[in-house]
């Protein structure tokens, strides 16, 4: 008889699948693990007859209850006023207390540890500090830098607790009342939250179809104008399947980009792990994999190509298993597997459905009104637009007009352009949007907030970038001290290819980062002296001058006076579309920066037939080259009865009566031993020379690849 899933089953009879799955469990005790489980025909027969006639009863008495909460609302304003007198008896029974425990608390960073600094926070005269002090038997004097212990001491006098706070914790939660004010709604607040659209990220190894897929489901044909056939930016899109919607973020498929596949885990609900079914789990699988473990997201493994001729399912489900630790449904398992054609649409109704499922299961919810918070996932600076940021709506509703804050830049929402290209007034939660009015470029680590007014998002964006700015003022100044590069120069220290990097966007950049700073390794280092976004410029130039670098820029162009500054400056600038090219031409570089390596060859062998004296020259060794050859460059070792007499350098090599640079086997010459004698007739040779050969170097993650 055939079988039915779980979620099939609430679907015919319009229940939810989590809720029908705890009905199943408890109260009809019926053995079912997840949405996914199967059911025979008899017990679905069985539930059906139960549970289809309480739904009718149900429906019948929906409008009773409607009419039931009408009046309810109606009498609200009795119920506030009821609630409104309520903290007033509180604040009156409270107040006496409150005079009781009139104890202060003051704030104190590292920096505020003196006598003065610390009387300053108390509101008392340091000289009142002095005295009281003395009267305790402890000797103060003004100015004086104090312990922890001892501030504390003084606090207990005038009984205040102190609070050591670092400083850059304190710099870090500028905007912790945003922040806060998320954690209370999400923890106080659930009632309020009500379900929105998945927000799903493909993941997989590079050319295993993530783009593919994402165009058939879309109907575009992005990957065909992709640099190499692999993404190379960060999009996001929305559609509609079953009236539901679904946002989907397209992470770039190589390897490198690590950084922004971390950053869409983070963002996402759902991950779908694409699979090839005739490639199996590969190393940039097994490392999206990661990022969706660590993110804690659900996952659902699509086996794509299963079309083609050499396609394996089942031995990718099993490298599912021994690499992944996933195990698929039908093996038994809990993780979702769908097979599909990204090529010809196969699966892609059913993977979708699976999407709804899951998304249904996990009660993905968001606030859905009231001021937005949202996800940047990818900013740029476009020529025509200005700064520019790729954001995901994650909670409240996102305006145009609305004042933001976005880490260290702030701004005014300008403009709003969907996935399809149309400007919109207002984005709903999981809704992908361009927003236009930052002040700059954002960071695409920083999440963006809705503020109040302009003056509050430009006061937090203003300490926030003064920090960054001294941060980077630290940084840069050790790039150009002398005392570095001549430190660089002396003895056998390590060598450093310094590079100035220019990419199109912020994920560009860090992605790139990442992937050269695998590079590093003893014998050679790579630094970033600087490293943004936008044109290659003279300033560029001007720093890869001082710095003595190498100016790298990715997708992007380089302006005419940058070019002549760096044939004036003898700068060289390299220019790339496509990332492997770049990390493949810095390993070259690197290789061609060490010393060449001195290795030992092993030429031949031979032995020695007869020992010629000769005056006033010595003994010449008479020899036959068995294998190989010998040259007078070279160096040979004697063996006597298995062990090693000497290893000795060629001082004269002949072949019967000429001078020879080379003897090979299986010929007879003569070899004059450099300042050794002792040698006898059937003592056994091995010829040998040193030639230098190209370093090679062992990149880190050079065995992920």
């Amino acid at each position: 008889m055939p079988k039915i899933r779980v979620y099939e089953l609430a679907k015919k009879l319009d229940y939810n699948s989590k809720d029908l799955v705890e009905l199943l469990k408890n109260e009809l005790d019926i053995d079912v693990k997840s949405h996914m489980s199967t059911l025979e025909q008899d017990t679905v027969e069985a539930i059906e007859d139960l549970l289809g006639s309480s739904n009718k009863d149900k429906k019948e008495e929906k409008p009773k209850k409607e009419s039931k909460k009408k009046p309810e609302k109606n009498e609200k304003p009795k119920h506030k006023k009821q609630a409104s007198k309520k903290p007033e008896k509180e604040e009156v029974e409270e107040e006496p207390k409150e005079k009781e425990e009139s104890i202060n608390e003051i704030d104190l960073q590292p920096t505020e540890l003196t006598l003065d600094k610390v009387a300053k926070k108390l509101g008392v005269d340091q000289n009142d500090v002095i005295k009281k002090a003395f009267m305790e038997g402890k000797m103060l004097r003004p100015g004086q830098e104090l312990s922890p212990t001892e501030t504390e001491e003084i606090g207990l006098i005038y009984e205040t607790v102190i609070n050591f706070v670092d400083e850059e914790k304190e710099e870090e939660d500028l905007d912790n009342e945003l922040v806060d004010f998320w954690n209370e709604i999400y923890a106080n607040q659930k009632d309020s939250l009500k379900t929105r659209p998945p927000v799903v990220t493909v993941m997989g190894h590079v050319d295993h179809g993530k783009t593919t897929l994402l165009d058939n489901i879309r109907d575009t044909q992005v990957a065909e104008n992709e640099e190499g056939g692999i993404t190379q930016s960060i999009g996001a899109y929305q559609l509609e399947y079953n009236k539901k919607k679904i946002t989907f973020i397209d992470t770039p498929g190589h390897e490198a980009f690590t950084e922004m596949r971390a950053r869409g885990a983070q963002a996402t609900d759902i991950v779908v792990l694409i699979i090839a079914a005739d490639d199996g789990v590969m190393p940039q699988t097994i490392e999206a994999y990661n990022h969706a473990k660590d993110a804690k997201v659900p996952i659902i493994v699509a086996i794509n190509k299963v079309d083609k001729p050499n396609a394996n399912v089942e031995l990718t489900k099993q490298q599912m298993v021994a690499k992944l630790n996933l195990i698929p449904e039908d093996w038994g398992g809990d993780t979702i597997t769908v097979p599909i054609s990204a090529l010809s649409k196969q699966g892609t109704d059913e993977l979708l459905e699976m999407i709804s499922l899951v998304s249904e299961m996990e009660e993905i919810k968001g606030r859905p009104n009231g001021q937005a918070r949202a996800v940047i996932i990818e900013s740029k600076l476009d020529k025509f637009l200005g700064p520019v940021a790729t954001v995901i709506v994650k909670d409240g509703i996102l305006k145009t007009g609305d004042f933001f804050i976005a880490g260290s830049t702030y701004g005014k929402v300008r403009r709003m352009i969907d996935d399809t290209g149309k400007t919109i007034k207002k984005a709903l939660p999981s809704t992908p949007v361009q927003v236009l009015g930052f002040n700059e470029v954002a960071d695409t680590h920083s999440i963006l907030y809705v503020t109040n007014s302009l003056d509050q998002a430009r006061d937090i964006s203003g300490r926030k970038k003064d920090r960054e700015d001294a941060a980077n003022q630290n940084i840069n100044k050790k790039h150009v001290k002398l005392e570095d590069f001549m430190k660089m120069m002396e003895g056998d220290q390590k060598k450093v290819l310094n590079i100035i990097l220019k990419a199109g966007t912020f994920g560009e950049i860090e992605a790139l980062k990442n992937s050269i700073n695998k590079l590093k390794n003893p014998d050679v280092d790579v630094d970033i002296v600087h490293a943004g976004i936008g044109t290659v410029t003279t300033s560029d130039i001007m720093l890869a001058s001082a710095s003595d670098a190498v100016v790298l820029g990715f997708r992007v162009k380089v302006d005419n006076k940058a070019k002549k500054d760096a044939e004036k400056e003898g700068i060289q600038i390299r220019r790339y579309d496509i990332i492997f090219q770049l990390i493949d031409d810095l390993k070259k570089a690197l290789q061609g920066m060490l010393e060449p390596e001195q290795k030992e060859e092993i030429t031949g062998s031979g032995k020695i037939l007869e020992v010629f004296k000769i005056k006033k020259v010595g003994k010449i060794a008479g020899i036959l080259v068995e294998d190989g050859y010998v040259e007078r460059d070279g160096g040979v070792r004697i063996y006597r009865n298995g062990s090693l007499i000497q290893d000795v350098k060629i001082e004269n090599l002949k072949h019967y009566k000429d001078e020879a640079k080379r003897v090979e086997a299986p010929q007879e010459g003569g070899i004059k031993f450099e300042n050794f004698d002792d040698i006898n007739a059937g003592d056994e040779l091995e010829f040998y020379k040193n030639i230098q050969v190209e370093r090679q170097i062992e990149f880190d993650g050079s065995k992920d690849r």
